[in-house]
């Protein structure tokens, strides 16, 4: 367990710092696994994501003019500053074209053909790393796709609608860049997810006292509630809270099929160097 673990917990939880001590040392250094057993004990709602991540780069998105399909790539540099960079840009262009035009999902198959070799005269050039991460595909059966890329190129999102047009999807894509629901409808939902918050729920209800019938309603309500926050057509429309996503599109006559949403860095995990600590031990030693 590490100083900086404890920053993140605390960060994350906005606990105190020897109950977040406490906990970390119970999950052996875990963060998660200590933000799960505080979230039971402490009654805490949920945490916040994690830090910002070193990772950089800009997403981008390209849609066919018809709406029958759309590409997203990620491509990750060290800074921000190179991910400003028009050489960079250039090369991201480069990459979204390829898998434009091939539909091609696979990193490495994409690179083999010549973009592999721009990405090492790049990366030569600017003395930063600098890869492709990835690339998702969007094809509409019978419907249409739209995109949204947030103004800090950060954030890209797809939506395939059943039926609808380009602009309705546009609108959906730009509510998913901003909330980040986690599935469509509630019932995509992976079930062990649901099962660990029914867990965390019951040990927080269990805490109440209250007879074991009203327990079940807390925790059904609270299920109910963590479905309809987490899924995009029960969410509030960011545009329209008066009406869910879902009712948004069905007065069009569509449906929302899927969604597919980049950000980048996202999951990306960097070691952070305590630099202060790391001169202090040398100069113990």
């Amino acid at each position: 367990m590490s100083a900086s673990q404890v920053k993140e917990l605390r960060e994350r939880t906005g606990l105190g710092l020897m109950e977040c001590k406490k906990a970390l040392s119970a999950a052996n250094g875990d963060i998660d696994a200590a933000i799960e057993e505080l979230r039971k004990s402490s009654g805490m709602k949920a945490a916040k994501k994690a830090g910002r991540t070193a990772a950089d780069g800009i997403v981008s998105a390209r849609v066919a003019d018809d709406g029958s399909y759309g590409v997203l790539v990620e491509v990750n540099s060290e800074t921000d500053f190179v991910a400003r960079d028009e050489s960079f840009l250039g090369f991201v262009g480069q990459v979204v074209d390829r898998a434009f035009e091939t539909r091609e999902t696979d990193v490495a198959t994409l690179m083999a053909d010549g973009l592999e070799q721009t990405r090492e005269a790049l990366v030569q050039k600017i003395g930063e790393n600098i890869g492709v991460r990835r690339i998702a595909l969007t094809n509409a059966e019978n419907g249409v796709v739209g995109a949204y890329v947030h103004g800090n190129n950060r954030i890209a999102v797809l939506v395939e609608l059943q039926s609808g047009d380009q602009d309705l999807a546009r609108d959906v894509a730009m509510h998913v860049a901003a909330v980040n629901p986690q599935v469509v409808q509630p019932s995509d939902m992976p079930a062990e997810l649901v099962e660990k918050e029914k867990e965390i729920y019951t040990a927080q209800a269990l805490d109440s006292g209250k007879p074991a019938e009203i327990v079940e309603k807390m925790i059904g309500g609270r299920i109910k509630k963590y479905l309809a926050e987490n899924s995009l057509v029960d969410q509030a429309f960011v545009k329209d809270p008066d009406t869910t996503v879902g009712k948004l599109v069905s007065s069009a006559g569509a449906s929302v099929v899927s969604f597919s949403r980049f950000e980048v860095g996202e999951g990306i995990e960097v070691e952070t160097v305590d630099f202060a600590a790391e001169v202090a031990a040398q100069l113990k030693g």
